[in-house]
């Protein structure tokens, strides 16, 4: 089958579907056979008695590395484009972060070094973060495509045993936390929502023949729950009244009650931001919920607030100077129109 190759990947085929069936064929058979080819060439201290006594080595998993890579068609805006990557994502090596990413309870007695790493050779920006022995790695391959890489150092860290055989279930985990890591980015990245959105979730809902009421942008408690949402939305079992709870009432900074959590869950269901999961009382985030999280967060963090600070330091000085000089033209409107505060 021909192929168009990059480094060590592929950048493009006429059968993806077909490439990726023969990857997948690897299997701990293969490795297997690859090792006991050899071990009959190698020099051993066992001999053939030893063998025959049940003396022999047995293969286990030391690192295993499974990466994803995700070609550009436009490569031009590449580098662009991990840079946007790496400004939105700079907290994911936080605990609670890499906890959603590994699928993995974070505890204060977890060891290891909760960190994001941003380094690169030259221009080059890679971003590097960690889970006890493990790592993921994500970078520019060759300028042209996206590539993550996570290494298992020790399969334990993902609750998967060391032995050959499990390589398969091995290879699973790392591709789901790969793939988990992807869903972050894009709700960070593509979280901007439409006007017909915006504007059910803004006023009271009917459905299902129930009345709910509003999701104001602004509103402190639905802030806070967007925010709270953010943290959650990759709960890879869902997430209950109490969890979000603990969140929504740290966001607030003061008392909330399970009855008005009860009543904000009932809220964010009949918006279609949430869905309760069958015969359970957990819930997940939506498509339409990650997007409206994302971007009540990042537009009241990043943008609103910022500007409603722009006027001292550490504001940049281009948007202080636009500022007074539209405070002084304002200034010239009022005095024009004879409307000064009357001494």
């Amino acid at each position: 089958m021909p192929f168009t190759a990059l480094a060590n990947g592929f950048a493009s085929c006429p059968e993806p579907a077909r490439l990726q069936s023969i990857c997948d064929r690897l299997g701990p058979a293969d490795v297997q056979a690859f090792f006991s080819r050899w071990m009959a060439e190698i020099p051993t201290p066992l001999t053939a008695t030893d063998r025959a006594a049940g003396y022999w080595w047995e293969l286990s998993m030391r690192q295993v590395e499974v990466s994803r890579t995700l070609v550009f068609d436009d490569p031009r805006r590449a580098r662009g484009f991990m840079e946007a990557l790496v400004a939105d994502n700079i907290g994911i090596g936080r605990p609670e972060e890499v906890a959603m990413v590994f699928a993995r309870q974070v505890r204060t007695t977890t060891k290891g070094i909760f960190r994001t790493r941003v380094f690169g050779p030259g221009t080059e920006v890679k971003l590097e973060f960690r889970y006890k022995r493990s790592r993921v790695k994500q970078y520019l391959k060759d300028g042209r495509a996206l590539r993550i890489e996570t290494v298992i150092n020790k399969p334990w860290d993902v609750g998967v045993l060391a032995r050959l055989e499990h390589l398969p279930e091995l290879v699973a985990k790392a591709r789901a936390i790969n793939r988990r890591l992807l869903m972050i980015e894009r709700a960070g990245q593509g979280c901007a929502i439409g006007s017909a959105l915006f504007e059910r979730i803004h006023q009271p809902y009917v459905r299902e023949g129930h009345r709910t009421g509003a999701l104001r942008f602004g509103d402190q408690r639905a802030m806070a729950l967007a925010g709270a949402l953010c943290v959650m939305v990759h709960a890879v079992s869902g997430f209950t009244n109490k969890s979000l709870r603990g969140l929504v009432a740290g966001l607030l900074g003061t008392g909330y009650s399970a009855s008005q959590m009860s009543y904000d869950l009932r809220r964010l269901r009949l918006h279609g931001l949430v869905v309760r999961l069958p015969r359970s009382n957990r819930y997940v985030t939506t498509p339409e919920g990650i997007r409206v999280a994302a971007f009540y967060t990042k537009l009241h963090r990043r943008i609103l607030g910022p500007l409603l600070a722009a006027d001292a330091p550490p504001a940049p000085l281009e948007v202080r100077r636009a500022l007074r000089v539209l405070d002084h033209a304002v200034d010239e409107r009022v005095i024009a129109a004879r409307l000064g505060v009357v001494a």
